[in-house]
Order: structure tokens, then sequence, then C-alpha cells
């Protein structure tokens, strides 16, 4: 099947060859093509050019984007969308004056999630799961990663992973899952971390390895939560099993986390709220990907990612949702931008960048999505009618996606 999209008013995010990530100085451009044509054939990209050049031949589907744009659906490498309820409670907590690591200590937070994950069937889950699956494509999300991490059981963390293969299954939507264990220390082994560790290494981890059910492991690495032996213990013991390092770090305290994803070559290390200069440093000429949460520090009131400085030092830099129930209820990747723009003052070509080619490196996908290349999938966003690019993050409270396309077939 062969569709033409026509008369594209700005064809963005054009890579005529295939790169991993751009860093640095190198994240202001963003190559465009201006009144561009668009070539999708068996939901793959073949062709692109400006409209002078546009092919005279036939097309089983021809698509109008006059005054309309075309860039690659967004690419979020951070989220925990599979999980049960809610926890608006603690939001209102938040206001009344209670902080993350307070609700924690009163049995909140990541254990609330758990214990009702824990009572709740995969099947539910599942339900529940696909419905801010479908929400979050439809706001123009064309690859996702997926933590566990709210189970906090054997049982319970194999039944998020085995939910996320089946939404991997039932979805044309690019998936990769991560293994997140190690999430919070739970309340039957509140004296017996390193108990919980082993269990989690010896019982889980073989039977992700066997069935196939994850790509990744991570952690959080956090004061009361894990320490860096606690991550270099579990990194090890996840790249045995097959599974690519990312780590959960710097969101309250730097304690030396990402310099031990560093060291085991992790694919992103994600949060970093709080980054001294050391740990900029050690991330600079390695393949590890730092990824920002701004709708996290949004919605927490905690700092945000130093974007600019570690951009201004030569750092790539990815942006996720972490789309979880506790500390980022929501899945929307153009609020993330809206917000990277804002808060973190990254120019638009940086955020979609870091929205895009970088979110899909963060995922091990930059093969496959991220930019408008000839071979890769042809999961992209047509806008309305926009002005430029910049009215994306500029427009912040407004809906500027008019269609989303995966493997070049409209999502209905």
């Amino acid at each position: 099947m062969t569709t033409l999209f026509k008369n594209i008013k700005e064809l963005i995010q054009v890579r005529d060859k295939q790169i991993d990530f751009v860093a640095g100085a190198e994240m202001k451009i963003l190559p465009t093509i201006k009144n561009a044509f668009l070539v999708v054939e068996n939901g793959l990209i073949s062709d692109y050019g400006k409209m002078d050049d546009c092919p005279n031949a036939e097309f089983d589907t021809v698509v109008d984007a006059t005054g309309k744009m075309i860039l690659p659906s967004w690419c979020d490498s951070h989220t925990h969308i599979v999980y049960a309820g809610n926890r608006e409670g603690e939001f209102v907590d938040r206001i009344n004056g209670l902080s993350y690591e307070d609700i924690a200590n009163n049995g909140g937070g990541i254990l609330n999630s758990a214990k009702k994950l824990q009572e709740t069937s995969e099947d539910d889950l599942y339900n529940q799961s696909k419905t801010r699956l479908e929400e979050v494509i439809q706001l123009g999300t064309g690859a996702v990663e997926i933590k566990s991490g709210y189970g906090l059981t054997a049982d319970a963390e194999l039944k998020m992973l085995r939910v996320i293969k089946r939404l991997k299954a039932a979805y044309p939507i690019e998936i990769k899952a991560t293994f997140l264990g190690a999430h919070a220390v739970p309340s039957n082994y509140k004296n017996n971390k390193a108990g919980y560790l082993k269990m989690l290494i010896d019982d889980v981890m073989p039977k992700i390895s066997s069935e196939n059910l994850a790509e990744y492991v991570d952690i959080f690495c956090e004061k009361g939560y894990f320490s860096v032996e606690d991550t270099e213990l579990i990194l090890v013991a996840g790249k045995k099993h097959g599974l690519t390092p990312k780590i959960h770090v710097n969101q309250f305290n730097a304690i030396g986390g990402v310099q031990v994803g560093v060291k085991y070559n992790a694919l992103s290390v994600d949060h970093l709220e709080i980054m001294r200069d050391e740990d900029i440093a050690a991330l600079k000429n390695t393949k590890t990907m730092p990824v920002a949460l701004p709708s996290c520090s949004y919605f927490l009131s905690i700092p945000y990612t130093p974007a600019r400085k570690m951009i201004d030092a030569g750092l790539p830099l990815a942006l996720a949702t972490d789309y979880n129930p506790g500390s980022t209820p929501s899945g929307n990747m153009n609020f993330v931008i809206s917000t990277a723009c804002i808060k973190m003052k990254i120019t638009p070509e940086e955020a979609i960048n870091a929205a895009t080619i970088n979110g899909a490196y963060a995922m091990g996908l930059e093969q496959q999505v991220g930019s408008i290349t000839k071979g890769k999938l042809a999961n992209f966003i047509l806008t309305k009618p926009i002005n430029s690019y910049g009215f994306i993050p500029y427009s912040f409270g407004n809906h500027h996606i008019e269609k989303v396309y995966l493997k070049g077939l409209e999502v209905e």
C-alpha cells in the first residue's frame, strides 16, 4: 500500500543519513524541508523531498497537507503506565503540605500503588493500561518504554511485564519493556533489603529471561530507596540475564548513581533533577543518554533538570513523561516539550530533538523511529494548520495534532 502526503508546509526532523542521537550544539539544529512531499510504502518511509520533485505516479491514497506540518511521532522513553487505580488522595496531601518523602514514609507512594496492583487481576490491569496507551497514542506518541515496579512481589512484577507484552502484541506502537523490581523495598522486606534484591535476582530475573519479558533493567538509586552498591548489584545481575541497564537517578539527591550507570554502559540515566559538575563530566563522551522528566518536576514542585547547563556542556538530552500514578499522572509529550522550553530554557529545536531522535535512542529504537528517514517506520504526526513548529511548545494548553499515523496507517 502506498500513500502520498503532498503540499506539506514543513517536513520536520529530516535525516538523510542514520544517526544515533544529537548532542550539545547539534541539538539546536533541526533539519526540515518546506513545501514538501512524503511517500509511505507498506508502513515505511520510502521517499520525501520538495514538492517540485514530487513523483508523478499512482498512489493508493493521497493526503493534501496544505498548511500543515509533519514530524516524527514522540518517543517517550520513560513511563510506568501499567498500574492499578490512582493516587489522587496523595495529590491533595501534597497540596496540604506533605512532601513526596512524607507520603512514602506514611505507607503511601509506590507501596500504595503496589498494594493495589497486587490485588488487581492481569486482565483488569491490562484493560486499565490499554486505555492509557490509547490516550498517549492520540497525543502523538509513537514509541514508548513501559516499566514494571509497582508489583514488588515476584508474581506481581511478572504480571506487569506480561501485561506489557500483551500491549506490545495488540497495538502498532513500538513498545519496550523494563524490569524495575527495585523501585522500592516492600513492607515485608522492610528490614531485609538484601533479601529482596536476592529474590529479584534469583527468582524473577530468570523467569523474565525465559519468557522474554523485558529488554532493560532499572533501579531507583536514591537515599531511602537503593544505594549505589545496590544499583551495581542489580545492573550486573541484569546484564547476566541479557537486560541492558537503565537507572532512576539524581531525583532528590546526587549519590554517585550517574557514575555507576556510565561504568556499566547504561542506555539511559533518568530524572537528573540534581546534577553536580562531576555528574555532567561523567556523562561526557559516553553512549549513555541523560533523560529529563519535566512534568514530574512540575507536578511535585521539585527542581527541573538543568538542561541548559547540560546541553551547553556538550551532552545530549532526551525528554520523557514519567507517566505514573504518583508523580506524573499524564502521558502528554506535548506538555513535556512545552514545559522543557518554558521552565528548562531549551529551544523548540532542542526540545523536538530530545523528544524524537534522542528519545528513540534512549529506548534502543533509533534505527526504527525518531526521524523522517528512508526505511524507518512511518510513525508521524500531522499537525493542524500552524505558523511554525515553535507554535507547538508556545501554545502549550492547546491541541495541535490533526492525525497520528503508526506504520503508515491513520490511528482512529
